[in-house]
């Protein structure tokens, strides 16, 4: 007989586990449908020469590792996350790539203690900066430990990203705004830091700030099929978020986007599109 504590726990252990899975699953997709803005990013970085040691704080599954060393074939890349899942399958994908000569991952939380990073000439933060309880303490750090001269590309999101038309779906119009405006307050309580003013903080911390830039993405039908299961996973999440706000009319028409085997799933419309933004700040120490 299993001890009901040890049930409750593993209960909790494969909640966790899941919530892990969907995480890795979700910035894969969010990778391969956003490939060609996360490049143009790297393409735009105003470097003076290319760097050998880059950092990447916050590196989930790898983008932005993957990314800059596409860009900067001869670097090689710390790439420093909180998540062991999420360092596992960066590695996964840096040997598919042939890349894990070039890869060094850390597990810390950059809240706490500060590992020991050498001194980069780049360090790159996507998504990652508004998670830090205390933002303008890690800018100082990051200050400190780049070479003098070198470069911090600071990307943050605009917002959750937008799929659907705005008067889908046909029973429940303008369920996406709802929704959007629903996460905006969650976020606006546990997520203090997101949408900061980065390059007033980075010139607070000390930095030049060289250039600001916003990447807009608009991809239209046809699109590749990647794009069902990112929106998929991202309303999935977003479910989790803005469950308990939504009036039940609202939760019902969700539930039948979420379905898979329903006619009004997310995956059998030929309507969908990814509209968001990625706002980039590069500053120089």
């Amino acid at each position: 007989m299993t001890h009901p504590g040890h049930a409750a726990h593993a209960a909790h252990s494969s909640h966790d586990a899941d919530a892990q899975h969907d995480q890795v699953d979700i910035l894969d997709l969010d990778a391969e449908v956003l490939a060609e803005h996360i490049a143009s990013i790297t393409a735009w970085l105003p470097v003076k020469a290319d760097p050998r040691h880059i950092v990447d704080l916050g590196c989930g599954t790898g983008a932005g590792t993957l990314a800059l060393l596409t860009r900067f074939p001869d670097a090689h890349v710390t790439a420093v996350d909180t998540s062991a899942g999420h360092l596992d399958r960066l590695r996964e994908k840096a040997e598919a790539a042939g890349l894990a000569d070039h890869v060094r991952t850390v597990q810390a939380d950059l809240d706490g203690d500060w590992p020991d990073l050498g001194t980069p000439e780049l360090v790159w933060a996507s998504a990652s900066m508004h998670h830090m309880a205390d933002p303008d303490r890690t800018l100082r750090q990051v200050h400190d430990t780049l070479a003098p001269g070198g470069l911090f590309a600071v990307v943050e999101l605009a917002g959750f990203p937008r799929f659907l038309p705005e008067d889908a779906p046909a029973d429940r119009p303008g369920l996406e705004e709802r929704c959007h405006a629903a996460i905006d307050h969650h976020h606006a309580q546990q997520v203090p830091h997101r949408g900061a003013d980065w390059g007033t903080k980075l010139a607070a911390a000390g930095f030049t700030v060289e250039g600001e830039r916003t990447v807009t993405v608009n991809m239209g039908p046809p699109h590749p099929e990647a794009v069902g299961r990112y929106a998929l996973s991202s309303l999935t999440r977003m479910r989790g978020v803005v469950a308990e706000t939504l009036p039940p009319e609202d939760l019902d028409a969700f539930d039948r986007l979420l379905d898979t085997d329903s006619p009004h799933s997310i995956l059998r419309r030929a309507d969908l599109t990814v509209r968001t933004e990625r706002v980039v700040w590069a500053a120089r120490r």
